[in-house]
């Protein structure tokens, strides 16, 4: 059994909750990865898997279950939530108005054109 949280609350919310109880963050529910849950999740995924890919899934959830657990360990009862990685918030150079070529010079290397647009061939049939 591994006790998970809040990053598997989109599994656990799709689960019988048996053996859950309500906590601030989310459910902590004990948890058995067995060939149940990977159906379970296969169907809601919309995915088949064979008995091969069925157990290298069960030891891959496992590992991230131990993972997240142990991550619960840490204290962080002083720290913020993160929203984004700095506080810098759409830093954008500055608009430059700079030389551009003629319309003459932009299509004088095209294959096909006109007088004004480049000719290319049709993508979509009907």
């Amino acid at each position: 059994m591994i006790i998970t949280s809040f990053p598997f609350i989109i599994i656990i919310n799709r689960l019988p909750r048996a053996n859950c109880k309500l906590v601030t963050i989310g459910y902590i529910c004990t948890m058995e990865v067995n060939d149940a849950l990977v159906d379970k999740l296969a169907n809601l995924a919309r995915l088949k898997f064979d008995a091969t890919e069925k157990n290298a899934i069960k030891v891959d959830l496992q590992k991230m279950i131990q993972f997240v657990e142990k991550l619960n360990e840490l204290d962080t009862s002083g720290v913020e939530p993160l929203l984004h990685m700095s506080d810098n918030i759409n830093i954008l150079r500055a608009d430059e108005v700079k030389g551009s070529i003629s319309r003459k010079e932009g299509l004088q290397n095209a294959a096909v054109h006109d007088e004004h647009f480049f000719k290319v061939p049709k993508v979509i049939k009907r």
